[in-house]
């Protein structure tokens, strides 16, 4: 089994699980492999180091020689790639429950949603905030009849567990 740290074209950070390399290659040229978030099959490999378990083989060390390991390695710079601020973790989250909150106001107008967003844009219908379900044709035939539309990300939509 490999596991992958990947990064969609967006940004988006998640891991993959594959039986080898050739796995992963192949689902990837097939298009399989795509972003949890927002769907885009634009994927890449993140370098990542793998944990080694080696158990009792390091038991004959001595704690301090262990020690000084670890504050070796502490003290290394984080790659870019991989280096996450808390900072920046507490904004996304906080814009996940911002989205996840509006788009739970928003009426459910399934696959209605083009019409209704003419009807809406129109004045022959109530404003107010509707989501649901158009076609790729669907959605820039909205746009260019001035209508501001945008996909929304599975996550804020669907239940991911």
């Amino acid at each position: 089994m490999k596991v992958l740290d990947l990064r969609c074209g967006q940004g988006h950070g998640f891991e993959g699980w594959f039986g080898s390399e050739d796995d992963y290659r192949g689902q990837r040229a097939r298009g399989l492999v795509t972003c949890p978030v927002c769907r885009i099959a634009e994927v890449a490999k993140l370098p990542s180091a793998p944990r080694l378990n080696l158990g009792s083989a390091r038991g004959d060390r001595a704690p301090e020689a262990q020690a000084g390991t670890a504050v070796a390695v502490a003290n290394e710079p984080a790659s870019r790639s991989s280096a996450v601020a808390p900072e920046s973790t507490a904004e996304q989250a906080a814009r996940w429950r911002a989205a996840r909150a509006l788009v739970g106001q928003a009426e459910n107008v399934g696959s209605r949603f083009a019409d209704e967003a003419r009807r809406i844009h129109h004045g022959e219908a109530a404003e107010r905030s509707i989501r649901g379900q158009a076609t790729p044709d669907e959605a820039h035939a909205l746009r260019e009849e001035g209508i501001g539309v945008l996909p929304l990300p599975a996550a804020l939509t669907e239940t991911l567990q």
